[in-house]
């Protein structure tokens, strides 16, 4: 195919923000997380999460803080518990539940706790296994949730007998995984009841990913919509499948007859209709399609088509005849009204991207008012509202007030032309930059690769700018922000593909004069981390590089990840059948790691489900073998990405000291 190379700087937004003080690794401390807004049945109130890191104690301190939407007033409705979660409001609003931890140690589980007006928080529920997700019913008399099941050998497992089935799960499964399923229980308390059971199970999602598929009734409290997978191996996610649960009987119907790929059921206010995520075509790698379908069954139609983006939520809107969509789209994370017939308007935000993590973190209300939280690469996250989806986005909230004022390099969104496709990367310039200059550049690879570098602030990319590098953020084929053809372009071509994709944004980047040639560095985690290894070992030149959590060895990802045997697709198959092997050995990074030259720092934790540890140990022994000035540092957490605030902190420390040592000839700091 022919190469074809086009390149467009496109400015948005690039001014530098007016501050007395840099943004440094010190004020991650003053960094505020919030998420998942609730408006109120009323229409008055937000209900949100509130997240802070208190590093003494090693723990992020959420609170559940209820935002007046006319005046912005806050109320603090929980304090000094561990963990707040899924603040959900009853029907009438007289009553809000949420998740928190109760318990210490190894017994800590979550459960439901309801907190009604001008009272405390009582327990609700009493899980053995703890509370992984629940829905109101919608008179509010019961609450339905989700849990798994205690082992049936749990007192032999205790006296030695502790023998179990290994299936498609991450190599670090200490006990067959047990099912979940449905329970309901009475909201004034009592024994809660066991709605659905099985050797099948309600899907669980190990992060990262988007939350578990939520339970959904019917408006008229008969019926729940939820997803059921075969099995509670992880490996066995593809075959998932929609269903309704009658309450009463416990008859359980399938709602399209498919076997794979379904997601995230939604009923319609009038109880009629059901929205759902299915992959593009049934083609397993392609983007989600939001279909909507009749309560009766029956596999409805794609709604989204035309828009050709990856959809990550769909909310009904009141009127039932249009529905709010969002996912990465271009340079941006955007909303759109798409209606049931007709052609999806796409919702001016200025230049907000809703906040997204695998799905879009936002709120409809039954009058069509939108609550959201959202960021650019200028501000941290705060929460916005809209009256409805006309209407100009309000800032509600100032919790990163103090971190917005600090000084932020500016960005560009970069754009390229390769093989038929339209790239698109971030450009974040140093402090201070002065034109004709020459600045190190470190490159900063997204994972996924279902993900995307988009328009939204990045604390690690504003420390680099602050301390005087570039850092471009390029996406690449296999992102999820440019359409189906897009993201497919990576199946069989985990690396070559991507890599020249990532190459041309830099080249052309390298020939505006403004990057020091000399000083470049290559980084990424997860995908980000496979990417480096990949492009460190089939292209020369780098001065520094950095691997966190990376895929090395897709024989190991197939064998010993999480995902396991749903990678086959995506390379070509089993490795262990027929010549698949060679494809499995040409596109994994190992294959040509010997090939590096770049001082490569290794990350990693040595109980990651995702992306196996083992395949570090083996870039670190190839590395190492061929005289390359190589460090492998790992945390022994069973976590695909640090979870506290202290390791967090410490591995964006070791990437800024990393590119300091080579890149700017600093002292190194470890």
């Amino acid at each position: 195919m022919r190469n074809v190379f086009a390149f467009v700087f496109s400015v948005v937004t690039c001014f530098t923000v007016t501050a007395q003080k840099r943004f440094e690794l010190a004020d991650l401390a003053k960094l505020t997380t919030i998420s998942d807004p609730q408006i109120s049945p009323d229409g008055k109130s937000i209900v949100l999460v509130v997240s802070r890191p208190e590093y003494k104690q090693n723990v992020f301190n959420a609170e559940l803080v209820l935002i007046d939407i006319a005046s912005g007033k806050q109320s603090v409705l929980t304090q000094n518990r561990p963990v707040v979660s899924q603040p959900r409001w009853s029907g009438d609003g007289t009553q809000l539940a949420f998740l928190a931890k109760t318990g210490t140690g190894k017994e800590a589980t979550n459960q439901v706790f309801i907190l009604a007006a001008f009272g405390e928080a009582k327990q609700l529920t009493k899980a053995p296994k703890g509370v992984q997700h629940f829905s109101w019913k919608p008179g509010g008399e019961a609450i339905a949730f989700v849990t798994a099941d205690e082992p049936s050998n749990k007192a032999e497992a205790d006296k030695g007998n502790d023998a179990f089935e290994v299936g498609n799960n991450d190599m670090f499964l200490i006990a067959a995984p047990t099912p979940s399923h449905i329970w309901m229980i009475s909201t004034v308390g009592g024994e809660a009841k066991k709605l659905t059971s099985g050797s099948w199970s309600l899907p669980v999602t190990i992060p990262p990913g988007a939350p578990s598929s939520p339970l959904s009734w019917s408006p008229d409290g008969k019926l729940i919509a939820f997803v059921k997978v075969i099995g509670p191996y992880s490996g066995d996610a593809l075959n998932r499948t929609i269903q309704l649960l009658n309450v009463e009987t416990g008859a359980i119907t399938p709602l399209t007859g498919r076997s794979k790929f379904e997601g995230y059921p939604t009923f319609s206010a009038d109880g009629a209709s059901i929205n759902y995520w299915f992959v593009k075509d049934g083609t397993q790698g392609n983007i989600n399609d939001i279909y909507v379908t009749p309560v009766s069954g029956g596999e409805g139609r794609c709604v989204t088509t035309a828009l050709d983006r990856d959809m990550s939520r769909a909310f009904w809107m009141p009127d039932g005849k249009s529905l709010l969509v969002g996912g990465h789209d271009d340079n941006r994370v955007s909303l759109w009204l798409q209606p049931l017939n007709g052609t999806a308007k796409k919702l001016n935000l200025g230049s907000l991207s809703p906040s997204w993590y695998f799905w879009i973190d936002a709120f409809v209300d039954k009058n069509g008012a939108i609550a959201f939280t959202a960021s650019d690469p200028l501000q941290p996250a705060e929460l916005y509202y809209m009256s409805s989806p006309s209407a100009p986005p309000r800032r509600l909230t100032e919790f990163n007030k103090e971190v917005r004022n600090m000084t932020m390099g500016k960005w560009e969104t970069l754009r390229w032309n390769l093989d038929s496709f339209k790239h698109n990367g971030l450009l974040t310039y140093p402090v201070a930059y002065v034109a004709g200059e020459k600045y190190p550049l470190v490159l900063i690879v997204h994972g996924g690769p279902a993900a995307a570098s988009v328009e939204t602030f990045s604390s690690r990319t504003q420390l680099f700018a602050n301390k005087g590098y570039f850092v471009f953020e390029p996406n690449y084929r296999g992102s999820d922000n440019m359409g189906s053809a897009y993201r497919k372009a990576i199946i069989k071509d985990a690396g070559a593909g991507p890599g020249r994709d990532v190459m041309a944004g830099l080249d052309k980047l390298k020939n505006t004069g403004m990057i020091d040639t000399a000083r470049i560095g290559v980084t990424g985690w997860s995908y980000g981390g496979f990417m480096t290894v990949w492009l460190a070992g089939h292209y020369p030149g780098w001065k520094a590089a950095l691997a966190g959590a990376a895929v090395t060895d897709w024989v190991d990802q197939y064998n010993l990840g999480d995902a396991n045997v749903l990678r086959a697709n995506a390379i070509g198959g089993s490795p262990w059948i027929g010549d698949n092997m060679k494809l499995y050995t040409y596109q994994s990074p190992i294959t040509m790691a010997h090939k590096i030259t770049a001082p490569t720092l290794i990350l990693a934790n040595t109980g990651d489900p995702r992306v196996p540890v083992s395949q570090s140990y083996k870039l670190y022994h190839v590395l190492k073998d061929n005289g390359v000035p190589t460090k492998f540092i790992a945390w022994n957490i069973p976590a695909h990405n640090a979870t506290d605030p202290v390791r967090q902190m410490e591995v964006s420390r070791l990437w800024l000291d990393w590119m300091d040592q080579y890149l700017m000839n600093k002292k190194p700091a470890f």
